[in-house]
């Protein structure tokens, strides 16, 4: 009697499920972004947005929702009903953060089902012209002839240009001093005007002024080329493959969401990156489609997890 009652309930909730996926979405979708407008995860959130509203017919706004490194509009959509209808995109913070605050109010795997890394982007080491250092190679040498000198700018504690500059001084025992910004323009601001000759920093703020040669690029630091900047090398070319990381964006559900809609979700979104003038959008960026399987979403998370919390340890990073 006990395993008929667990199939008819089991059947039952299939059922619910599939009746549910039928109907997605059947209102508004809220996507969540939790940073302030404006930067690379809420222009890729507004693009992905903008063209699933016009493929399904309903309406899907990004609403920002800032504050504690991401965790605010994070915990927010681990609390939200898991029925399609509110969704986070987001980025390195989601897999960072449970090692730079002593606590958060979400677990970033098992509040939220995966649906897609959809973006990523090569981080660039970026240095003032007026620096002798046309290689990696000679930016380590030229650290290591004056310990003490040298500080490198990010966007920020914890975020993916930071964690890279950290995985690069720490592997190479560099002397070289962490100066945090509030967002990938201000730091690479910084380097452009003298302040801090060497950066860490997105590809959106800094290509431009590579290109007008208010800025050198030494390399990036993606496991291929970034077609923003084709001329310039990997940090593996470069001679130190131990050096690599991206910034990425992903889209994430509450855990619980019907695989239906994830589905149906996953498949709407890849082909959206995919799309020429999309993908045209994102160049422009030095951005780069992605769209993998929520499978493999699922296992990107926990690489990131496992590899950028032992570089937050090694560094003893905190946010504040």
């Amino acid at each position: 009697m006990k395993k008929h009652l667990a199939l008819v309930l089991a059947l039952l909730a299939a059922s619910i499920a599939s009746a549910a996926a039928d109907t997605w979405p059947s209102r508004a979708v809220r996507v969540i972004v939790p940073f302030a407008p404006a930067g690379p995860t809420d222009m890729v959130a507004r693009l992905i947005a903008n063209k699933l509203s016009e493929q399904t017919g309903k309406q899907f706004y990004v609403e920002n929702v800032g504050g504690a490194g991401g965790n605010v509009g994070t915990a927010r959509v681990a609390q939200s009903a898991p029925d399609g209808h509110t969704l986070l995109v987001t980025g390195g913070n989601h897999t960072n953060n449970p090692y730079l605050y002593a606590h958060i109010n979400y677990d970033p795997l098992k509040d939220f089902q995966p649906v897609t890394i959809a973006t990523e982007q090569a981080i660039v080491l970026t240095v003032h012209p007026s620096l002798q250092a046309k290689s990696v190679k000679e930016l380590v040498a030229l650290i290591n002839a004056t310990p003490g000198k040298y500080s490198f700018a990010s966007p920020g504690v914890g975020t993916p240009p930071q964690l890279v500059g950290e995985l690069f001084r720490l592997s190479l025992k560099l002397d070289l001093v962490h100066v945090p910004f509030g967002g990938g323009g201000p730091a690479v601001g910084s380097t452009v005007a003298g302040h801090t000759l060497i950066s860490f920093g997105a590809m959106a703020p800094a290509v431009p002024l590579i290109r007008d040669g208010k800025l050198r690029a030494l390399a990036v630091t993606s496991k291929k080329r970034s077609g923003a900047l084709p001329d310039v090398p990997t940090m593996a070319e470069a001679g130190f493959p131990e050096v690599e990381g991206i910034t990425w964006t992903g889209m994430l559900a509450p855990a619980g969401t019907p695989k239906d809609i994830v589905a149906q979700l996953h498949r709407l979104v890849a082909g959206i990156v995919t799309l020429a003038d999309i993908k045209e959008r994102l160049a422009a960026l030095g951005i780069e489609p992605v769209a993998n399987s929520p499978e493999e979403c699922e296992a990107f998370l926990r690489a990131e997890m496992a590899k950028w919390s032992k570089v937050i340890r090694s560094a003893g990073l905190k946010a504040e």
